[in-house]
């Protein structure tokens, strides 16, 4: 058992050499933090005395949060519009090194922000500001260009997509097939409706809700038996190493040559599933980099995701927490 630990331990140390390219839908995350005492006069709602208030990178970026977190360095490319939300997005990112060389001025959209309101450390409310719709054709083409310049200088690309119009399937398309040119691990948390688009993947990583949409085999959410069957079947579609996150049930890994493992969740306790799967996939992607097999990174990865759920909304996992708990199972 040692000589296992000593062997994540060992990828985890590695982290700090690795360079990450984040491709997705970046946001600002805000949150409105407050106590609740009473219900308004005015009609049947709460109301919260607004203590604070905190911003940090959200969607995509904060996968790119996750990458700085874990000692590595982050590059993060994706769509912002020309507004005030754009530059503190630009400055949460700045202020947590990372590369924002990769973000690209859209006209035709907005900055995506996300507010959430707590009370009491429970969350009451979330505001979304956007403007949905895929991105031109020039905004496409300024996407590839630019990562075709990087590619030689990264490790890895990491695809976060949460279906808002920087993920297409032409890209997706010409992505994959540059990271097989260039020998290079492509990783992506996928959404249902964009699943012709990631065949090829290195590997993707969905929750088992999106892994249930993804097949369509069950009406219902799926059991620990249904879970193998749509693993295999999206492995086989695929032809991509599957990983299935299912919450407090861990995680399913799917391989190409048979190989099934189910790892038990690490979470002692869940106050908060925020931003849980960033944190997953980018240290997953991260120990892929780090000369990790699937399953050695899938595992690594749970133990990051088991401390974000103990945490409140948004966050992040340290390089020494995440070799702590390591060294504690």
């Amino acid at each position: 058992m040692d000589g296992i630990m000593n062997k994540l331990i060992g990828i985890i140390e590695q982290f700090k050499n690795k360079k990450i390219l984040v491709l997705g839908d970046v946001m600002l995350d805000k949150y409105i933090w407050g106590d609740v005492s009473r219900i308004s006069p005015e009609a049947p709602v709460q109301v919260v005395n607004v203590v604070k208030e905190s911003y940090s990178p959200g969607g995509a970026a904060n996968v790119a949060n996750n990458i700085a977190a874990l000692n590595a360095k982050s590059l993060m490319v994706g769509v912002v519009g020309k507004d005030l939300t754009k530059n503190q997005l630009v400055e949460e990112l700045e202020k947590r090194n990372i590369d924002v060389s990769g973000l690209i001025d859209d006209e035709n959209k907005r900055t995506i922000r996300k507010v959430r309101v707590f009370g009491r450390n429970q969350q009451l409310l979330r505001f979304d500001y956007e403007k949905k719709g895929y991105v031109d054709n020039k905004i496409e083409s300024n996407i590839f260009d630019f990562i075709l310049k990087k590619i030689d200088e990264i490790d890895a690309i990491i695809v976060s997509d949460y279906a808002k119009g920087t993920i297409t399937k032409n890209l997706m398309e010409k992505l994959i097939a540059l990271c097989k040119e260039k020998n290079k691990i492509i990783v992506v948390d996928p959404k249902p409706k964009h699943k012709e688009y990631y065949k090829n993947a290195t590997l993707i990583a969905p929750n088992h809700t999106e892994a249930h949409q993804m097949t369509s085999l069950l009406e219902e959410e799926p059991s620990g038996v249904e879970i193998e069957k749509i693993g295999k079947q999206l492995l086989k579609e695929m032809n991509s190493t599957v990983l299935i996150t299912k919450g407090k049930k861990g995680m399913s890994l799917f391989e190409k040559d048979g190989r099934i493992t189910n790892i038990p969740t690490f979470a002692k306790e869940v106050y908060d599933i925020i931003g849980a799967g960033d944190t997953s996939v980018a240290t997953l992607t991260l120990a892929l980099a780090s000369g990790a097999s699937f399953e050695e990174a899938a595992i690594i990865a749970n133990h990051a995701a088991g401390m974000t759920v103990g945490k409140i909304g948004t966050s992040t996992v340290g390089i020494e927490e995440l070799k702590e708990s390591i060294e504690n199972e």
